[in-house]
């Protein structure tokens, strides 16, 4: 299986405040791959991820619980031949390369609670996502799933939709931003 060339919905840069308070990138170019899976299969045991939580795996790919017998592992971008191959197809299983169906943010910094508050109906408190959560939720009325994935620089979350919802959500996402610093690009604005 060859890689297609991935050509992003967002057409956006990278978009960060002075300070670095607040980050938003697109990364939608990630490898995004959906296995399905009975627990007691090969990639079940393999994957062992709880629904609701995730880890990264020694090669850097994460591994995230998005719903029961669901995961969604992520990794760096023209990697989806590797981590399809590295799942056991036995048994009841199903493994899909959605890369490019997939659109991915990453907002980041001490502001980004303060940023999806504005945009998201989730509760956001480390209690209820901690470090490590998979959750799905509306993200300016979108239905996106979410992982609260935090760097050394702080509290970071990926964002993830359907690719046609892209571009308009970082466009949000970019507004929701602009009272905390960001410069939104002209032409990016949802108004």
């Amino acid at each position: 299986m060859s890689e297609l060339e991935f050509m992003s919905p967002v057409g956006s840069g990278h978009l960060s405040t002075s300070d670095g308070g607040i980050s938003l990138e697109d990364i939608s170019d990630c490898t995004k791959v959906l296995v399905r899976a009975g627990r007691g299969t090969a990639a079940g045991v393999h994957l062992k991820v709880t629904y609701g939580r995730s880890r990264r795996r020694r090669d850097g790919t994460l591994i995230c619980g998005s719903r029961p017998d669901e995961w969604t592992l992520l990794a760096g971008p023209g990697q989806g031949a590797a981590v399809v191959g590295s799942v056991s197809d036995e048994g009841f299983v199903s493994i899909v390369d959605i890369s490019h169906g997939r659109a991915m943010l990453r907002i980041s910094g001490s502001d980004s609670v303060d940023v999806l508050a504005k945009v998201c109906n989730v509760d956001l408190a480390d209690d209820m996502t901690p470090d490590g959560a998979v959750f799905s939720g509306s993200v300016a009325k979108v239905t996106c799933d979410l992982v609260r994935d935090d760097r050394d620089a702080g509290r970071s979350y990926l964002i993830s939709c359907e690719r046609s919802f892209g571009g308009y959500l970082f466009a949000a996402m970019a507004d929701a931003c602009a009272e905390f610093g960001i410069n939104v690009p002209a032409g990016l604005s949802v108004h």
